[in-house]
């Protein structure tokens, strides 16, 4: 598993609104995610790097993103991501954010409801905030419905503690070869683009057009932004 460094918005540096597709410039480091599966770095969309998801035959692929220690389940106001498919289609319950909880994950499905297929492939799309009081959620493991909204979720599951978030692509089994691209995911208000001091090496720096070197990259998300870029 990789352990890699999420992005947050820095003053004049980011201009972003929860499920529009935005432009960003480098972003100082907060938080944490893990790459998982067949998950790699690749180009984004309006940034230097993006998330590769795939999945072939039984494989999968997945980022799993902290969260806060107590987080519980009606604490989470925002989930977004822009993403393009690059491979197969939406289906198959993915791809999907998936909520662990400490009784059991509830999944948030990509795509036109109420089949989550037929998306849009080969350009970039944004999910739109999947969080609304009459948006679906399943919550089958938790003892609810396949299509109950966050408003009834949040009454019968608010109080449940949330562990993790994830963005899953495991639909091989059915296409059978699933891709999504995914960047500018919103982990309820943190938007991660997926920049890092990794990404700044093998001469990933000069995709940002904004650092003279590789150092120079490095030292900005090295010390969260404070080292400015140039």
């Amino acid at each position: 598993m990789v352990r890699l460094i999420t992005t947050k918005l820095l003053g004049g540096l980011m201009a972003a609104s929860i499920g529009i597709l935005v432009a960003v410039a480098p972003a100082a480091a907060s938080g944490a995610y893990s790459l998982s599966g067949a998950a790699s770095l690749t180009g984004g969309h309006n940034s230097p790097t993006g998330v590769r998801l795939t999945s072939t035959g039984t494989g999968y692929s997945a980022i799993s993103f902290a969260v806060p220690a107590g987080t519980t389940f009606s604490e989470i106001q925002s989930l977004a991501t822009d993403y393009t498919i690059t491979a197969g289609d939406c289906g198959g319950g993915s791809p999907r954010f998936s909520i662990e909880t400490s009784a059991g994950n509830a999944f948030v499905y990509i795509g036109p409801a109420p089949s989550y297929t037929g998306c849009t492939t080969g350009s970039w799309q944004s999910s739109g905030n999947l969080v609304s009081a009459s948006s679906f959620v399943d919550t089958t493991q938790l003892g609810g419905t396949f299509y109950d909204t966050w408003a009834s979720a949040d009454a019968a599951f608010g109080s449940v503690s949330v562990t993790a978030i994830d963005l899953v692509v495991d639909a091989g089994w059915k296409f059978p070869t699933q891709t999504v691209v995914v960047d500018n995911v919103n982990v309820n208000g943190t938007i991660n683009t997926f920049e890092s001091a990794q990404t700044c090496k093998d001469n990933g720096w000069q995709a940002y057009g904004t650092f003279k070197n590789q150092g120079d990259c490095v030292s900005f998300f090295a010390t969260g932004g404070s080292n400015a870029a140039g």
